[in-house]
C-alpha cells in the first residue's frame, strides 16, 4: 500500500493509495486518520483506486499551525487529485469529510463522479456544541492531550450505545486514535470545523452530482434531523440511515456501509 506525501496549502498530507480503477477519495472525521476507512479500502480496492486521506494536522500529515476554511480543504482535495493525475473521483467523507466532500462537489462539480456524505451537517454549530467543544479543548490543552475522561467524552460523541456495548474492538481502536491526536493541530481543526463552521445550506444547493447522504440513528453529534436537513439542501440527494450505529459508521458497521455505497455506485453506472 504505497503512501504519498502531498504538499498543500494546509501542509503536507499523507494519503494511502490502493487498488486500480476509478478513483475513490476518502476523508475522515475530526480526530480520525485514514485507518477509519480500512474496511472500505479492503472492499473497494479490487475495483477502485482508493485514496484514503490523513486530513490536515491528523495522522502522518504535518501539524496545523493555524485555522482553515472549508474552501482551503476543498483546494487540498483538488491538489491530491492533481498530484495523483486523477481527473475525477468518487468523494466519500465522514463528518468533517462529509462537509468537505459537499464543499468540493459544490465548487468543483467537474471533478466529482459521485458524493457519499456520512454523518455530516450543512448547518453552523449551535451554542451548546461550540461551548462543549471549547471546554473539551481547554481541558485537553491542560492535560497535554486527550487523556483519561477526555477519551471517554470523545467516545461518547462518536460511538453510540450499541457499539459501546457490543463492539469492543471498535471502541479500542477509536480510543487509541483519539489518544494519538496532536492537541495543537486538533485545536485548530476543531475551531475550524466546529466553532467557526459556516452555514453551508445555500452552497450545497449548487450540487448537481449524484449524492448519497447517510446518517447513524444513534449519532449524538449530528442527529437524524440534522442529517435530514443536509439532505434537503442538496438537490436530488438520496438519504439513508443505518441502525445501531452512530457517528463513525465506516468502522462501526463496515459491511452495511460497503453495501450501501456499492449499491449507490452501481445504480449510477459505477
Amino acid at each position: 500500500m504505497p503512501d504519498r506525501d502531498i504538499p498543500t496549502e494546509l501542509g503536507t498530507l499523507r494519503v494511502r493509495v490502493t487498488g486500480t480503477g476509478p478513483a475513490m477519495l476518502l476523508w475522515p472525521s475530526l480526530l480520525m486518520d485514514h485507518t477509519l476507512w480500512d474496511a472500505q479500502v479492503a472492499y473497494f480496492a479490487e475495483r477502485f483506486t482508493t485514496v484514503a486521506v490523513d486530513p490536515p494536522g491528523h495522522g502522518a500529515s504535518t501539524p496545523l499551525d493555524r485555522p482553515f476554511t472549508f474552501g482551503e480543504c476543498a483546494h487540498c482535495v483538488g491538489r491530491i487529485l492533481d498530484t495523483l493525475d486523477i481527473e475525477r473521483a468518487h468523494i466519500v467523507g465522514n463528518s468533517w469529510g462529509a462537509m468537505i466532500g459537499a464543499t468540493f462537489a459544490a465548487l468543483y462539480p467537474e471533478r466529482v463522479l459521485t458524493a457519499v456524505l456520512m454523518n455530516g451537517t450543512a448547518a453552523p454549530a449551535g451554542t451548546r456544541q461550540r461551548l462543549e467543544y471549547g471546554a473539551l479543548l481547554a481541558l485537553a490543552r491542560l492535560l497535554g492531550g486527550f487523556r483519561g475522561p477526555l477519551v471517554g467524552s470523545a467516545l461518547a460523541a462518536f460511538l453510540g450505545p450499541t457499539t459501546m456495548r457490543t463492539r469492543p474492538a471498535v471502541v479500542e481502536k477509536v480510543g487509541r486514535t483519539v489518544r494519538a491526536a496532536d492537541i495543537g493541530s486538533v485545536r485548530h481543526a476543531v475551531r475550524s470545523v466546529v466553532v467557526r463552521r459556516p452555514d453551508q445550506r445555500q452552497l450545497l444547493s449548487r450540487i448537481r452530482t449524484p449524492t448519497l447522504i447517510v446518517g447513524g440513528r444513534q449519532d449524538a453529534t449530528f442527529p437524524p434531523a440534522e442529517v435530514e436537513e443536509m439532505a434537503r439542501s442538496v438537490p436530488g440527494a438520496e438519504l439513508s440511515f443505518l441502525e445501531d450505529a452512530a457517528h463513525l459508521l465506516a468502522i462501526e458497521v463496515p459491511d452495511a456501509v460497503n453495501a450501501l455505497i456499492d449499491d449507490f455506485l452501481r445504480r449510477h453506472g459505477h
